[in-house]
């Protein structure tokens, strides 16, 4: 460990001692709720919630829709921890603070972790309500999380992202969509933007042409950090609108809210199923 490394080390190390003086659970799959997708914990036979403010280091997320609890527990026999919110780039943490939290539930132990997103639909063919698995990503965030001194507890200094989304977790989802009615299961690759605005129109129509089925301003930062630490990723993106200057209108943040909401049985039932799968 260089003593560059230390530090952040620590920080990780007091914050999952504050967690384990709260629960015993051992959790073997992590979760991450994406805006308005987090009616997945009342699936959850939950042991212990944890608010974000009571963890060391972690930051609270400011954005509707993102509760900001920890919550351990069990569902379908697997004992699971799931973020209710995350934070993001756009408001105003660095990038070692967006992904804080995703790297502690590593260092709790998770072998496996399901990040999900409300994303836009840069794909035509998508429809509002459809969920996308992420077969890869393009960062266009305008920085790298991993960035600065390798923390050599944690992980390689040049970790490989060739597959950061394995095709036998995504098989899994594919199986578990095809006995769940109603669901439009799509497989795209996810754009990752900073935001805080929504794309342009020209910007959309460049995303297409770099081969983006979906855009979004989350999960890169976490899926490089769990990339980093070998713990490989399942990504769910609900499309909750079509990307700017495909329809005629504007893009709003209660549309993504709406949207979700609407799909929210589906979108459960996928995740739920997935974990039992995992089992």
């Amino acid at each position: 460990m260089s003593l560059y490394s230390a530090p952040m080390i620590e920080e990780l190390k007091t914050a999952v001692d504050s967690i384990r003086s709260k629960t015993s659970l051992q959790p073997q799959v992590g979760v991450i709720l994406g805006s308005g997708l987090g009616h997945v914990v009342d699936a959850i036979d939950v042991e212990t919630a944890i608010p974000y403010g009571e963890i060391p280091g972690a930051r609270a997320s400011t954005v509707l829709g993102h509760q900001g609890r920890l919550i351990f527990g069990h569902t379908k026999g697997l004992p699971v921890v799931a973020m209710q919110g995350r934070v993001h780039y756009y408001e105003g943490y660095e990038m070692s603070q967006v992904m804080f939290l995703s790297r502690v539930i590593g260092r709790l132990g998770i072998k496996k972790l399901v990040v999900t997103n409300a994303a836009g639909g840069i794909n035509t063919s998508y429809k509002p309500g459809d969920l996308m698995l992420i077969s890869d990503h393009i960062n266009l965030m305008g920085a790298n999380p991993l960035r600065g001194p390798n923390f050599d507890d944690l992980g390689v200094r040049f970790p490989d992202m060739s597959e950061a989304y394995p095709e036998d977790l995504r098989n899994v989802a594919k199986e578990v969509a095809a006995n769940v009615q109603g669901i439009k299961l799509q497989e795209g690759i996810y754009l990752g933007l900073s935001g805080p605005t929504y794309e342009t129109p020209a910007e959309i129509r460049a995303f297409r042409i770099l081969g983006a089925d979906a855009v979004g301003m989350s999960t890169v930062p976490e899926v490089i950090a769990m990339s980093h630490m070998g713990i490989p990723v399942l990504g769910i993106s609900c499309i909750t609108n079509m990307a700017a200057g495909i329809l005629k209108q504007k893009l709003t943040h209660q549309e993504v809210m709406d949207t979700t909401e609407r799909v929210q049985s589906q979108f459960t039932e996928l995740v739920l199923g997935v974990l039992g799968r995992l089992a």
